[in-house]
């Protein structure tokens, strides 16, 4: 494991409701086997393949552990703990890419229409309209702003379309938070969170989390509106070569819709981070 930078981040291992009093789970981090624990008295903790002991939390519905260590506590995501808020984990699917490549999808407006149409876009809606992104150095983040779209089905509560603005953050190399216009209350937004879990640098669990403002919707519905979602994105990641995500700025061509890719790809590039890339084209 060459990349100090992966090594030394707080990463989600696993669902914290499926980690039983008494049990231990198996799973991979960083061509790595695992093995999570939950005491009879609920302390929680995790050992390596090689026996080494490692920190084990639980945040946001996940288990996160490092194999490092890191230099600060895992990034926030204060609406998750608003009183009035429904946090639902929605779901952990296996996908066959980097979890850089995860990432990157996740950002990504521009497939909206033509992926997920009738749901997060529609033709002849197709244009991703001028926004603003940049890297914000005290926090370490990239952030993309006034971003817009128009949605024929926003989210499960959604009634009909809708313009729906759009603000991406990512304070991790393999963890990206969305905030969209919430179909309730147009003053807050809710938010769906991408957290991917390398198990290799080609093999990723993509774990997602909705919290969102809605009194009407199951929790049910809220995770099969999600897991529709990303069960069309997986076969699109899946077969995009390479798995591992170019940093090299010749590697792909960018259009304007990409703005947020090529910030994400440059934060990746200037931070050294090597796992689940690409340093060069060809």
């Amino acid at each position: 494991m060459n990349d100090p930078v992966i090594l030394h981040q707080w990463h989600v291992v696993g669902i914290d409701e499926e980690l039983k009093a008494g049990a231990v789970k198996a799973t991979r981090l960083l061509d790595r086997r695992l093995g999570l624990k939950r005491d009879a008295g609920g302390a929680l903790s995790a050992e390596c393949d090689d026996g080494h002991p490692l920190p084990l939390l639980a945040r946001y519905g996940f288990l996160w552990t490092t194999l490092g260590t890191p230099e600060r506590p895992l990034f926030d995501i204060r609406e998750a703990d608003e009183p009035d808020r429904v946090n639902v984990v929605t779901g952990s699917v296996a996908v066959r890419t980097s979890a850089p490549r995860c990432i990157e999808n996740f950002l990504d407006m521009g497939h909206f229409p033509f992926v997920h149409t009738g749901l997060l876009g529609e033709e002849p809606h197709t244009e991703v309209k001028e926004y603003d992104v940049r890297i914000d150095e005290e926090k370490d983040e990239v952030i993309a702003t006034d971003c817009r779209f128009y949605q024929p089905r926003a989210a499960a509560a959604s009634a009909g379309g809708a313009d729906i603005e759009y603000i991406y953050r990512v304070p991790h190399p393999y963890c990206a938070v969305l905030y969209k216009s919430c179909p309730f209350d147009r003053g807050r937004f809710d938010v769906i969170a991408m957290f991917a879990q390398p198990m290799s640098e080609e093999h990723t669990f993509a774990h997602t989390l909705m919290s969102v403002v809605d009194d009407t919707s199951s929790t049910t519905d809220i995770r099969h509106f999600q897991l529709s979602i990303f069960g069309q994105d997986k076969p699109i990641l899946e077969n995009q070569l390479p798995r591992r995500l170019p940093l090299d700025p010749r590697a792909e061509t960018p259009i304007r819709a990409d703005r947020s890719s090529i910030f994400y790809r440059r934060w990746l590039r200037a931070k050294n981070v090597a796992y689940g890339t690409l340093a060069q084209a060809g």
